[in-house]
């Protein structure tokens, strides 16, 4: 059994390097080069320099290892060059001999990052073929998307679990769906951060193979890998070996035996080469960086680039496209408008959202027990005239309830999801704008119908008014609150992680609690301005407001005092209107107030997201500013 698998292995790495992809496009070549290149990160006040003015060329056609041991900035590299990481970098990139436009460079390269992240409930076949809608456009007929999706699935060994979810996948699989995902459109530069982490070898060895195969159609492709083993190693042409942010070597992967024997360090011939330069940068052998890092120019040498030219009639030579090829190569060129990727990206956060039953069943039995406690606690109140206060206490509980039940989800799930916004985002899946469009409808209709959950126990056993107005006002205002809660939560999300995110949002809701009731029960009489400038600030206030508006504005009649209490002092509505300071509320001003609060806690949302991905120069100030301050204080305090 053992050696029908190891066959059947083989045999599939054989048809991947005979294997035809139609959908391939010829793409024209860009040779990638940096010269002096240097990175540094701030360090309290000293600067950790991790790149020290190195230089290289990776070449079209040709698949490049970036090798080196832990620590030495392989990765680094790797995020420098795919323009992943701009501030603290320094030295010069070009492009086919001319200097970078990072603008352009985004849109003509990928990165496939280390981390695996997928959308957990969508299956592959749906994963690849939303990528297809987002990145090839409607250029392409949905047949010829589906041609396109099963041959890259078949030569990553992926048709059988097409239909398998993500979060059902083992490491490998989901390994192999983010580097599908990348390859739908061809780009002519691909990097890749640790493509084999998670696969066994012959799922490394086939993996590496396609990325080979690709690069033999014109296309640059860089990688980084952790000691490849021997079998592995060889399927690369060049290879880049990094060494305490220096170039250790720079040339053919058939060169670096040589090399180290130029350099009096003989390979063992049963030891694998990449394990022994990465030992010997490492200072397994003793002290030879500095002789290799002399010996290479740190880069600048091309004795090694041209060591062994690569057989290219060992490879598949470049697909001759068909008609129904060249019509493919013409429609990738093409990408979705911004109503295209809204509508294709609400269909993926819907199927999300409704396949993630766990949460969805666990949203809905909270906002229905809350509404039960909540409308057993505040039972028959609506009409009392003996606990009147008690039913205004009613409307500033289901405010707090509103709040903190759409808060709280985006504070915990929306800071991972950004990483995965980054990686799509920086590889050019879709605007921003529509990603947050798409999100915000998704997640406004799942947070009204839990409001409306909530509110369907709540309003009727506690006896409110039954006339449709009211009814209809009172939910306008609760599910506004909960719209904006909800937004706060997106923007807090959209800048801290999880754990800071988690705790700055309960904690940042106590003042605007205490806010929205200051100054309650001291009748019209005016309060300082500091004060009402600071009450103004709450949106809570105006939900509680609009809440009293809508059950207690312009009703003519009494409220019932009952028969066991012996005075009701609260009868006369617009007597107690007057003692809680509210003879005036009106609520179209109220929800008026609401709208706007929630635009703006959108936008800011936005912004806060925009400047998490690509920050402008006032919010790097901002931030570097900040932690000045930050550094200061830790220093003060030691």
């Amino acid at each position: 059994m053992e050696m029908n698998s190891a066959g059947a292995g083989a045999g599939v790495a054989r048809s991947i390097g005979r294997g035809h992809l139609s959908h391939l496009p010829q793409r024209p070549p860009v040779t990638l080069a940096f010269h002096d290149l240097t990175y540094s990160v701030r360090v309290g006040k000293s600067s950790k320099i991790i790149l020290r003015g190195i230089h290289g060329e990776f070449r079209s056609g040709q698949l490049t290892a970036i090798l080196g041991p832990s620590g030495a900035g392989k990765s680094t590299l790797l995020n420098v060059l795919a323009g992943y990481r701009v501030e603290g970098a320094g030295g010069h990139v070009y492009t086919n001999g001319e200097p970078r436009d990072l603008r352009q460079f985004r849109k003509l390269s990928r990165y496939i990052m280390q981390e695996d992240l997928l959308q957990p409930y969508i299956t592959i076949r749906e994963a690849m073929l939303i990528a297809a809608d987002l990145k090839i456009g409607v250029g392409i007929t949905a047949q010829a998307k589906l041609v396109v999706v099963e041959e890259i699935l078949q030569l990553l060994m992926l048709s059988k679990a097409k239909d398998t979810t993500a979060e059902k996948l083992s490491g490998g699989e989901k390994k192999r769906l983010s580097v599908a995902l990348e390859l739908l459109n061809n780009p002519p530069i691909i990097f890749l951060d640790e493509p084999t982490t998670g696969l066994d070898e012959v799922a490394s060895s086939m993996c590496v193979s396609l990325l080979k195969r690709v690069a033999r159609g014109g296309r640059t492709v860089v990688c980084s890998v952790h000691t490849p083993s021997a079998r592995l190693f060889a399927h690369f042409d060049h290879v880049y070996v990094v060494a305490d942010g220096r170039c250790a070597y720079h040339g053919a992967a058939a060169g670096v035996v040589p090399f180290l024997h130029c350099l009096h360090l003989s390979c063992p011939t049963t030891h694998n080469p990449a394990d022994f330069i990465i030992d010997v940068s490492s200072g397994e052998y003793g002290s030879h960086v500095n002789k290799m890092v002399a010996a290479i120019e740190n880069g600048r040498s091309q004795k090694w680039r041209d060591y062994e030219v690569p057989d290219s009639s060992q490879e598949l030579e470049l697909e001759q496209l068909n008609s129904s090829g060249v019509e493919t190569c013409k429609a990738l060129k093409h990408g979705s408008t911004a109503w295209q990727q809204f509508r294709i990206l609400l269909r993926r956060m819907m199927l999300q959202t409704v396949r993630n039953r766990r949460h969805l069943l666990l949203r809905m039995s909270l906002h229905v027990f809350l509404g039960l406690i909540i409308g057993l606690l505040f039972s028959d109140m609506g009409y009392d005239a003996s606990k009147t206060v008690f039913n205004y206490n009613f409307f500033y509980v289901c405010l707090i309830a509103m709040m903190y039940m759409p808060m709280m989800p985006p504070l915990s799930t929306f800071p991972r999801e950004v990483h995965l916004i980054k990686r799509e985002y920086f590889n050019r899946w879709y605007g921003l704008k529509a990603y947050y469009a798409a999100h915000i409808t998704c997640r406004t209709l799942a947070t009204t119908v839990f409001s409306l959950i909530f509110l369907a126990f709540v309003y009727p056993i506690t006896s409110q008014p039954m006339e449709l107005p009211r009814i209809l006002m009172y939910t306008a205002i609760c599910v506004a609150v909960a719209w904006i809660s909800e937004s706060i939560g997106i923007a807090i999300a959209s800048t801290l992680n999880v754990v800071n995110s988690v705790f700055l949002g309960p904690v940042l809701c106590v003042p605007l609690m205490l806010l929205a009731v200051y100054g309650y029960g001291m009748g019209d009489q005016p309060l300082p301005i500091i004060w009402e400038v600071m009450r103004s600030c709450s949106y809570l206030r105006y939900g509680m407001e609009g809440l009293v508006a809508a059950i207690y504005s312009e009703r003519k009649e009494d409220l019932v005092c009952p028969e066991y209490a012996d005075y009701c002092m609260y009868k006369s509505i617009v007597n107690f209107l007057r003692l809680m300071g509210m003879s005036g509320v009106s609520f179209w001003f109220d929800f008026g107030v609401l709208v706007v609060v929630l635009l703006l806690m959108n936008f800011l949302g936005y912004y806060l997201l925009r400047q998490r991905l690509s920050p402008n120069y006032a919010y790097r100030s901002i931030k570097i500013i900040g932690n000045y301050v930050k550094t200061k204080m830790i220093m003060s305090h030691q």
